[in-house]
């Protein structure tokens, strides 16, 4: 029982603490901003969404950080208080451990919002060879152990002789973003698989399966390219034999000097995004730390914001988001309203 009091008290404390900055008091400086960290591809649609939320003159602009959806994840779930963030913004579903370790620090409840639809784009300059590619070239070419063998690979012919003899050279996301995630279970898995042996281990050591399947390879021809993805179009732009991994909002603003790789005969354009038919389309997602809502000023009315502004003819479509269909959208517009809490067992 003094367990159990201490821990609510505890979470009292710390609600307090927030309580007390949201209101100018906290001594370390105010917090009557909302403060958001995660994806670096979902960081300019939030940023788009800040601009116009601040535009009604009632808050002030949310503080924006691209840390990435895995170290965003981790902030997120450090607990409850003015120090901690009040919205993750993730390029990939919440996983159960990240579930865990916000129910361990006392954030216990967490509002799940799908914000939209984006592509992971396979790209490379206009001035470089035009070549088309499938999972399987994708995930032979840059995982560190292709059907459990060491990957020796360093020409796109070496991997099929239809392809450009060039090196391979890939630019693509870090560890820590969730576009890196999306990557290795959306195109590098469906290419693992193509191995009836190895798509065996699934059921018989899920562990080798995954490694087999999802490591990247360390030794050059993947070059880890951190967050920022407009770094990724600046290496395509000075490298033309280069291939870039990012988001599809980032190639949609770069059209004059980089082109889509078709996967599967499939372009990453906006229609084939929308309908799942791109092999690497995903959804996009915000969390919300219910319990600084009616603290920290401005958090519902945010995500609302975010929410309306992902319809077919919101802003930030024209900013390059691709708009979730019309009932989970409609979904979405509920659950700002009333903030359901996300359990467990849908991350499972």
């Amino acid at each position: 029982m003094k367990t159990k009091f201490a821990i609510i008290a505890m979470a009292a404390l710390a609600l307090a603490g927030c309580d007390n900055q949201a209101g100018g008091s906290g001594g370390g400086g105010s917090r009557d901003q909302i403060r958001i960290v995660g994806s670096s591809t979902v960081f300019p649609f939030a940023k788009a969404v800040s601009e116009n939320f601040v535009n009604s003159g009632t808050y002030k602009a949310p503080v924006l950080e691209s840390t990435g959806t895995g170290a965003g994840m981790s902030l997120f779930c450090s607990g409850v208080g003015a120090d901690t963030p009040d919205i993750e913004n993730a390029s990939r579903r919440m996983k159960a451990s990240e579930f865990d370790l916000c129910q361990t620090n006392g954030v216990t409840d967490i509002v799940e919002i799908t914000v939209g639809i984006d592509g992971i784009a396979v790209a490379q300059s206009k001035e470089g060879p035009g070549f088309a590619l499938t999972p399987k070239q994708i995930y032979e070419a840059i995982a560190a152990k292709p059907y459990g063998k060491e990957n020796t690979s360093e020409k796109w012919s070496d991997i099929d002789p239809s392809l450009p003899s060039i090196p391979i050279s890939v630019y693509g996301p870090p560890s820590t973003s969730g576009t890196r995630d999306a990557l290795t279970e959306l195109i590098m898995e469906v290419g693992c698989k193509t191995d009836s042996a190895t798509k065996a281990l699934k059921d018989s050591n899920k562990d080798q399966y995954e490694a087999i399947c999802h490591e990247i390879r360390t030794d050059g021809p993947y070059l880890d390219a951190g967050e920022n993805d407009n770094l990724i179009v600046q290496k395509l732009k000075a490298n033309p034999n280069a291939v870039g991994i990012f988001g599809y909002s980032f190639l949609e603003e770069n059209l004059d000097t980089v082109r889509g790789i078709s996967i599967s005969g499939v372009e990453p354009t906006y229609d084939a995004i929308a309908s799942g038919e791109y092999p690497g389309a995903r959804p996009l997602y915000i969390y919300v730390k219910k319990q600084h809502v009616g603290v920290i000023p401005g958090i519902q009315e945010y995500v609302t914001e975010f929410v309306k502004a992902g319809t077919g003819d919101g802003y930030l479509v024209k900013a390059g988001l691709i708009a979730s269909p019309e009932a989970t959208h409609a979904s979405m517009l509920e659950a700002a309203k009333n903030l359901p809490p996300l359990t467990k067992d849908v991350l499972e």
